[in-house]
């Protein structure tokens, strides 16, 4: 398992009863989590917090605000600072375990010893982003939420990474990587975090156990003649890592170096660790 154990803005508090507590900053936030089904005799909600999601018995949920709260908020991670607001379905705009996955690229990209162009596909608000344009990366971040792409360029900019080279990009991710495909244009890393499922503006269905195999052989053709890596992200119950191991040994690797895969977790400060998705990586050495 892949521990995102480097963080001192955040912190899991405690776990049970299908919620979280955590410490985001100097705010506590209480929300679900469907990895949580063990039980706990203290009720998390009688902490002292700011805030907490309550689920809806007909799906979604809604923010219940305890205390007096600031829109949004930023916290650290080293040098990366990132915008932090509760949204709907009980985001904040960071998925904080992926820093485990943050230090891994961040050290591949300095150690290559030659310039490195990365593609971050689904991209949300740019953690990766930000991590490899810190490492000394230039990144093409794509993401088909205009919301969501504008919440990057800030956390590029909060980073003070607003100089490096970096293209914000609002697109389906499968029509972009066809475009550049048929315009030549080659990348030595890509990363992606697809979602679950999905549903396109003309009512295109996505449902990751379908077209993943089909989205990483596609994304396969725009890396250069020498990757360096090629990350794939999944919050997907029930999709273990050896599937993305298996995925990417098919498409992206054909013999070539090694592939990983494995399970990325939060410690907790109960002593145990949270377990949070999963994740397979391409590693060309």
């Amino acid at each position: 398992m892949l521990i995102a154990d480097k963080w001192q803005d955040y912190s899991v508090i405690a776990t049970g009863n299908g919620y979280k507590l955590e410490r985001w900053g100097d705010i506590k936030l209480l929300r679900p989590d469907p990895q949580v089904i063990w039980k706990t005799d203290k009720d998390l909600s009688s902490y002292d917090i700011d805030a907490r999601y309550i689920r809806s018995s007909s799906g979604g949920g809604e923010w219940e605000i305890l205390k007096k709260l600031p829109e949004s908020w930023v916290i650290s991670y080293g040098q990366l600072k990132f915008r932090i607001k509760p949204m709907g379905f009980k985001h904040t705009g960071l998925f904080p375990e992926q820093a485990a996955n943050w230090e891994k690229m961040s050290a591949l990209i300095k150690n290559a010893g030659r310039p490195i162009s990365v593609l971050n596909l689904f991209a949300y608000t740019g953690g990766a982003t930000c991590a490899c344009l810190n490492a000394g990366a230039s990144v093409c971040h794509v993401d088909a939420a205009k919301g969501m792409v504008e919440r990057a360029g800030e956390n590029v900019a909060l980073s003070g990474l607003q100089d490096k080279p970096v293209r914000y990009i609002v697109d389906d991710c499968v029509k972009f990587v066809k475009r550049e495909i048929r315009r030549g244009r080659r990348y030595d890393a890509v990363i992606m975090d697809p979602p679950s499922y999905g549903r396109g503006p003309n009512g295109e269905t996505w449902k990751i156990e379908d077209q993943l195999f089909d989205l990483v052989s596609l994304c396969s053709e725009v890396l250069s003649d020498d990757p360096l890596f090629f990350l794939i992200n999944s919050y997907t119950t029930g999709l273990q890592p050896q599937v993305l191991n298996n995925i990417l040994t098919l498409t992206v690797a054909k013999g070539r170096s090694r592939v990983e895969a494995y399970e990325v977790g939060l410690p907790t400060e109960e002593g145990i660790v949270l377990p949070c998705g999963a994740g397979g990586m391409f590693i060309n050495e």
